[in-house]
């Protein structure tokens, strides 16, 4: 067999379907895997809304007896889940103890842009960053991430992540019993040596098309099981990846409900067999475990990216395991799934006032250009014709206003992000958009067009501005991302 890794990147074969669908059917963990590791969790009210964070080089062991170089907050790989409340005010303490510039990016979070945590942000081997984070925005899942200007995709990839939760007071009637049946899952691809190391391709292609890896890790081990009461569990789901999309369902082909997205709650639950979730997106979802049968959570090829979205076998359309969930003995403190959540804030297209237009194009035109021995066209890896200029401001748009923003993705689908402020989707590849795609975003998937409505409330100067950026993070990093300010 010839995976897609190796058919297009030239690397060996890591891991196959089979051979994790017999892992968990023979429950051994002899590849780094056994019980989900939950992260953490740092209330910063019970710290008296005083937070340290500390990025550091570690060592973790993805393959058993092979400790791996990683990157970690105030950890060995990833970070602690943060959780902040509605109304306080939070100081960050970021301690930068690697030998390389870093940032830490608040994603999802609406706070002014000089506490945002972009590129401008440096934090400088052995300094300290002292942010001020104001919370004000309802209950939502949020996660935090260096964004240094060429040097984030590596940095994320080494294993710099880390999952914010928000609380407004409100719990509808939800699981919230954090590690036991409210779980953060953080999921990521990767690529390994054959010591264990993580294996970081820098090639062409690579930057072209966002690196793939062809093993699936979950919270940064590889096919965890976890153990959950019988009843309603909430799954907190981050797609941590540097580029691939996932595809997401159970074996059993189970019902499951999204009941939140990147900003917040949904209306109502929203029943789903797959959910497919881009890099950078969040989506909360509840899932019934009450037959106290063990199922796997499972990803399949994403077809819009064609041989560059496949996780199994070249030319195979084979689900692949993610992880196991077990039910246990003991009864969920949920037996019955909530019929109302919390209505997301209207916004009204008709006060827009301006119309954008963002053209997203990872440079594959000049790379086939360039196959075909025409190699004087530039593969441009921009937006609107022009890679990012951390001396240009592209966009000025003013505060407490809103914009209808019009993102065309060529070349290939890519998810698109905006810093310091969330929109909702108007349409989608001319479509409304789906329910569960319905509510608040700051990451949306663009396969071809989405108009976007989006509302500014947060201020960003000149001198530090927000970004918007394809969030597949080796685009990122290549120059498909521009600047704004909100005055």
């Amino acid at each position: 067999m010839i995976t897609r890794r190796a058919l297009t990147l030239g690397a060996g074969i890591i891991a196959s379907a089979t051979a994790l669908d017999a892992q968990f059917g023979r429950g051994e963990r002899s590849r780094g895997g056994g019980r989900l590791p939950v992260p953490e969790l740092i209330n910063a009210s019970q710290l008296g809304n005083v937070v340290k964070l500390r990025a550091a080089p570690g060592r973790h062991e993805f393959y058993k007896g092979k400790p791996a170089r990683t990157f970690g907050y105030s950890a060995p790989i990833l970070g602690p889940v943060l959780r902040f409340r509605r109304g306080d005010r939070v100081q960050m303490i970021v301690e930068n103890a690697l030998d390389t510039p870093t940032t830490v990016h608040w994603h999802g979070l609406l706070v002014p842009g000089d506490c945002d945590g972009g590129p401008q942000q440096v934090i400088g081997p052995g300094d300290t960053w002292h942010p001020t984070l104001g919370i004000d925005q309802p209950a939502t899942t949020l996660w935090y991430h260096p964004h240094p200007h060429h040097e984030t995709a590596r940095q994320v990839y080494l294993g710099l992540a880390g999952l914010i939760i928000i609380d407004d007071g409100s719990s509808l009637g939800l699981p919230q019993e954090f590690g036991v049946d409210d779980l953060p899952i953080i999921i990521q691809d990767r690529s390994f040596g054959s010591d264990g190391s993580l294996d970081y391709d820098t090639s062409e292609l690579s930057t072209i098309y966002g690196l793939r890896g062809d093993t699936i890790i979950v919270n940064g081990v590889i096919a965890p099981v976890a153990r959950v009461p019988a009843g309603w569990v909430r799954l907190r789901l981050l797609n941590g990846a540097n580029a691939q999309n996932f595809e997401l369902r159970f074996r059993d082909q189970r019902t499951f409900y999204a009941i939140g997205s990147d900003g917040g709650f949904l209306a109502q639950p929203v029943a789903m067999k797959v959910l497919r979730i881009s890099p950078a997106e969040r989506f909360e979802v509840l899932v019934d475990f009450s037959d106290r049968k063990a199922v796997v959570l499972e990803t399949g090829p994403d077809r819009v990216m064609g041989i560059f979205g496949q996780i199994s076998d070249f030319d195979s359309d084979q689900y692949v395991p993610v992880m196991r969930f077990e039910p246990i003995a003991r009864a969920a403190a949920v037996t019955r799934l909530p019929q109302q959540l919390a209505e997301p804030a209207a916004v009204n297209a008709k006060d827009a006032v301006q119309r954008r237009q963002f053209v997203l194009n990872n440079g594959v035109c000049g790379q086939k250009m360039r196959m075909s021995g025409q190699s004087d066209m530039p593969a441009l890896i921009g937006i609107n014709g022009r890679t990012h200029d951390p001396n240009r401001i592209d966009v000025e748009t003013r505060l407490g206003t809103t914009e209808i923003w019009e993102i065309v993705s060529v070349g290939m689908p890519h998810p698109f992000h905006v810093h310091g402020a969330m929109f909702r989707a108007l349409s989608l590849d001319g479509a409304p958009p789906p329910a569960h795609l319905a509510g608040w975003k700051d990451t949306v998937l663009v396969e071809d067009k989405a108009e976007l409505v989006v509302r500014f409330t947060q201020p960003a100067t000149r001198e530090h501005p927000f970004m918007y950026h394809c969030h597949i993070l080796e685009h990122e990093d290549a120059g498909m991302m521009g600047q704004y300010t909100c005055a």
